[in-house]
């Protein structure tokens, strides 16, 4: 990409995960907050309506993992009628979610990808073997051959064998450091990363909720991160960088600013 602005993306949808809060950011507010023409369309079907949301920006890639939402019922005295969601990781889930993307995709020109969430999922099902990425690219590439394939990657997956039936098959590496303390090591993740997937893309992921703590990602470890994916991006070891998510901005909003402040700082080299 030409600039750092050019090179950020933003996680779009509303996600519920332990201790997150229903957000005021809907979908497509993520990239407005943050000056960004990029996104991971997160969380919900992808289907005309939905993606038509998200016509305006110059790039969307959709998760086909695929996240879906269940109905919990009331509990008296402590909760009423609500919503939880969970990930289909089932390889034939995912199969079909690439195939519906892919004719889907026709009617959107910007979408350009798509991309399995937590990819290591896929191996906990029986249905999953070696010939399952294949399955999924040839059914991406159903009706669209341009669609390029984002696998969700945590650094201390990095040495499973498994990532080896994909490589023919797939196009870039999200790769994200689930734990915050972990950000000083990024370059040297990028390096092992580039090493496993020898070739391909590598946007690397920008948490601004550290999960593990249920807290913000710490300011001095975000700016830390921030000026290596800087130094990365300069030295073009890297193609960009992914922010997660437009829904938790009002959770967490000093994160949130920093980063778009650090944006809006350097996005014009």
């Amino acid at each position: 990409m030409s600039t750092f602005r050019d090179a950020g993306w933003v996680w779009e949808g509303l996600g519920f995960d332990p201790g997150i809060e229903p957000s005021i950011y809907g979908v497509g507010e993520g990239a407005a907050y943050f000056g960004l023409d990029r996104a991971n369309f997160m969380f919900h079907r992808n289907n005309r309506v939905n993606l038509s949301k998200l016509n305006h920006l110059g790039a969307v890639v959709p998760e086909i993992s695929k996240w879906k939402w269940v109905e919990l019922p009331p509990e008296p005295g402590k909760h009423g009628w609500g919503f939880a969601n969970w990930r289909d990781s089932n390889p034939e889930t995912v199969r079909d979610e690439a195939e519906n993307l892919s004719r889907v995709s026709l009617e959107f020109p910007n979408i350009s990808g798509a991309i399995i969430d937590d990819t290591s999922g896929i191996f906990t099902y029986e249905a999953y073997n070696a010939g399952r990425p294949q399955q999924i690219s040839e059914a991406l590439h159903c009706a669209n051959p341009d669609l390029k394939l984002w696998l969700v990657v945590y650094t201390h997956q990095l040495d499973d064998d498994r990532w080896q039936h994909f490589l023919p098959f797939m196009d870039v590496v999200n790769l994200w450091v689930w734990e915050c303390a972990s950000l000083p090591r990024l370059e040297e993740y990028v390096s092992r990363c580039a090493e496993v997937f020898p070739g391909k893309e590598i946007i690397v992921g920008s948490y601004i909720r550290d999960y593990p703590t249920r807290a913000g990602v710490p300011l001095d470890l975000m700016a830390e991160q921030y000026g290596i994916i800087r130094d990365l991006l300069a030295q073009g070891r890297i193609g960009g960088y992914s922010i997660l998510a437009g829904c938790l901005i009002d959770m967490h909003p000093p994160q949130a600013e920093y980063i778009r402040a650090f944006i809006d700082e350097h996005s014009a080299e």
